[in-house]
């Protein structure tokens, strides 16, 4: 057996197949990565000596006489040369989402979307464990699915964070409930089309069947449309209208609504701890996931009022000599971190650009209404991002480049008045500057920190 990519994902799915006396073989086309270093973490893991051999480069065609399937890590596109060629010669192409599937026991939650997936499966999987006695909250979200496998009872419920990347390689996957937030431009330079977007998004439910449950955005044109097709049975939240059936958002409370009887479940603004309508979203979303689950509402109202913003998430920091610091790293791209300025309430200095997803911006800068006084833009993409606000009416002068990411902050500090806010909130991914999207919003925090009051 095959796996592909050395990474947190590949050395799970490793570790999962050799303590069940598979011999898999690891590769990565990255010929500088360092084999021994790969083995010595694999080891570690599984506490014994190992047999997997790891190779690197160029890929070695003669794996594929002797391999009956291949696990990729998400990073690896399923339309790379060698994947194509290991498909053409009859391989079965998991991911490690499936890998650990047919290792697992109990029931799966599975989560999607292109935005909110890791707050609402976080509180998704306090709920759970809340009321649960074995809950593993697993994926995309950071634990990879393959460690937690093992460990699994008939009776587990396993909280799944899943990405469009881990949907394409699904085959037997079947969660008894799913949900898809919302569905909105991202990642089109791996699925290169809108509609290959959507269908890897959907795929959630690809083996659900009418006993089962799909929780749905009535306000995203793509779920609300999916509705119609989905086979298992749907429940819709609303953040703009009241339903005859499903959750909503109306004032300050959240309703549910079973054949028009309106029930008020809680008020946003005493009973989160969260702010913004994207927000009050992904708590809709996971009241519909959890009572799906079998959890009562007073218990899952009872978590609501208990949990806290996930980090890097419009999570607040500090104020420092009036400034209200919110760090929103987490938002890689335009529809979350337009989520993130309808959350602010002050004047906004705001920090954008990075890497460069083949996004648009306009929608982003439209949203900015006055509240974002100075943007300071970073980054591969800070150009394109200037010209678009230019564009769409945002003053020119108002817009700062810099070079690196302390410069920038020292920027804000210098552009922010008491009264302001200063929010990191890029639309765009971290790489080229930082290993990733929780680097770059610990390196904010730190930077909020150190400053004097």
């Amino acid at each position: 057996m095959i796996v592909v990519g050395t990474g947190k994902s590949g050395i799970g799915s490793a570790a999962l197949l050799e303590k069940y006396g598979a011999l898999p073989v690891l590769y990565d086309e990255n010929e500088k990565t360092d084999k021994d270093a790969v083995k010595a973490v694999l080891r570690e893991k599984l506490g014994k000596e190992i047999k997997a051999e790891v190779y690197t480069g160029a890929f070695p065609k003669a794996l594929v006489e002797d391999a009956v399937l291949t696990v990729l890590s998400p990073g690896v596109p399923v339309d790379a040369d060698f994947v194509v060629y290991m498909k053409e010669h009859g391989m079965h192409i998991w991911g490690e989402v499936e890998l650990a599937y047919h290792f697992a026991k109990g029931s799966v939650i599975a989560i999607t979307g292109t935005n909110g997936k890791t707050t609402t499966t976080s509180l998704v999987g306090q709920i759970m464990q809340e009321y649960y006695d074995s809950v593993y909250i697993v994926g995309n979200i950071g634990n990879p699915y393959t460690d937690a496998a093992p460990l699994m009872g008939e009776d587990t419920v396993s909280v799944a964070e899943i990405s469009s990347f881990q949907l394409e390689t699904i085959e037997d996957f079947h969660p008894q409930v799913s949900a898809i937030l919302n569905i909105t431009p991202d990642h089109l330079n791996r699925h290169h089309t809108m509609k290959n977007y959507v269908a890897a998004k959907e795929a959630v439910t690809m083996n659900q069947t009418e006993e089962d449950y799909c929780i749905l955005n009535y306000e995203n044109e793509y779920t609300r449309n999916f509705g119609d097709r989905c086979p298992a049975k749907v429940v819709y939240f609303s953040s703009a209208q009241r339903l005859e059936n499903g959750l909503y958002y109306e004032g300050e409370d959240i309703f549910l609504a079973v054949d028009g009887v309106q029930r008020r479940l809680l008020n946003v603004k005493t009973d989160m701890n969260l702010v913004g309508v994207c927000n009050i979203e992904n708590v809709m979303a996971a009241i519909g996931i959890s009572m799906s689950a079998g959890v009562p509402m007073q218990n899952i109202l009872a978590a609501i009022r208990r949990f806290v913003a996930v980090e890097h998430r419009i999570e607040y920091v500090a104020t420092k000599r009036g400034v209200v610091y919110y760090n929103d790293s987490k938002a890689t791209n335009t529809d979350a971190a337009i989520q993130g300025i309808k959350a602010m309430e002050r004047p906004t200095v705001l920090i954008g650009g990075g890497y460069d997803k083949d996004s648009t911006y306009d929608d982003w800068i439209r949203c900015f209404d006055g509240k974002v006084k100075k943007l300071v833009l970073i980054g591969q993409t800070r150009e394109k991002i200037a010209a678009c606000a230019v564009q769409c009416g945002f003053p020119k002068e108002d817009i700062l480049f810099e070079d690196t990411f302390e410069a920038a902050l020292d920027a804000c500090v210098r552009e922010a008045a008491a009264g302001d806010a200063v929010l990191l909130s890029p639309a765009c991914a971290s790489w080229g500057m930082f290993p990733n999207y929780e680097v770059r919003g610990t390196q904010f925090k730190e930077y909020v920190m150190n400053l004097k009051e």
